[in-house]
């Protein structure tokens, strides 16, 4: 069991509210943080139910549910990094001085790079699962084009549009080409999203991520010199996928194989769209690659 304790903190642009998790019976390992980007804290909670021997942070991403972003605020992947610098600076009262363990999702992994170059002290065991890295992919030129369209698309059209193809292109298992620029254009009904333009645009998704991250380019000369232990990882299934990709991509740019966990991209919960996803078993196979 674990007693959960709910905190903000003001950062440049932003104010996050994050948890933090403190076990009843401490077992003597290093706190660990667990993050994603859209993600927010709900998304691990399955996942931190079954990591109670260790103190556990989880946040909203700026913009992200309990987390606000100021009218003038930004998001890019430097700022989401400082983010995270920022809520483990806070959180040291009640997780210690030293070094904490990390688990970053999607665009989560990608976002945490910069965090190992600028702050490789505060840092133990990263684990970076499945980083959607388009700089890295041979594919990395159409991909940036369907992703700025998907980015004009929700300007133009709205949310239902915009994440019908964002839904499109995620479901795709191999590398992309020109070709698929030409396509037709998805329903949005057919995933179950609305048709009609509601006025808003303010997914952070939608309106900022995707703005931001294909165009990040991660410095492999420091990450490769880096003090952490920098674990790429990818899911055992989806095999093909752009995320997945991207993770073995960064494990092949720092010379190492991308460790494998249980499930797909989001295999640390099971849901109505992956309900063959096991918590229990991929947090039983993190505590095995945290402990090395």
């Amino acid at each position: 069991m674990s007693t959960q304790q709910t905190f903000t903190v003001d950062v440049p642009g932003a104010v996050l509210t994050y948890d933090v998790r403190l076990p009843d019976t401490p077992g003597g390992h290093p706190p660990l943080f667990l993050l994603g980007s859209p993600m927010a804290a709900s998304g691990f909670v399955q996942l931190a139910g079954h990591l109670d021997d260790r103190a556990v942070v989880t946040y909203d991403p700026r913009g992200t549910e309990r987390s606000t972003l100021a009218p003038d605020g930004e998001v890019s992947v430097e700022l989401h990094a400082d983010d995270f610098h920022r809520v483990v600076q806070a959180a040291r009262e009640l997780v210690g001085d030293g070094p904490v363990d990390v688990f970053a999702s999607s665009g989560g992994a990608v976002n945490v790079l910069p965090w190992v170059v600028a702050h490789p002290e505060e840092l133990g065991t990263v684990v970076a699962h499945e980083p959607p890295l388009w700089a890295l992919l041979e594919d990395r030129d159409v991909q940036r084009e369907v992703t700025q369209d998907i980015v004009e698309t929700y300007q133009r059209d709205g949310f239902g549009p915009a994440m019908a193809k964002f839904i499109q292109v995620s479901m795709q298992d191999a590398p992309l080409t020109e070709d698929y620029l030409t396509q037709p254009a998805p329903d949005p009904a057919a995933f179950g999203l609305p048709t009609e333009d509601d006025g808003s645009r303010d997914d952070l998704l939608l309106n900022g991520n995707m703005k931001a991250l294909p165009w990040f380019e991660p410095d492999l000369d420091a990450l490769r010199g880096t003090t952490v232990r920098l674990v790429p990882a990818v899911g055992e299934q989806g095999p093909g996928t752009m995320p997945r990709r991207g993770g073995e991509a960064l494990a092949a740019a720092l010379g190492v194989e991308p460790v494998h966990f249980p499930g797909d991209h989001g295999g640390f919960a099971s849901n109505e769209w992956s309900p063959g996803n096991d918590p229990a078993a991929f947090a039983t196979r993190l505590r095995e690659v945290l402990a090395g």
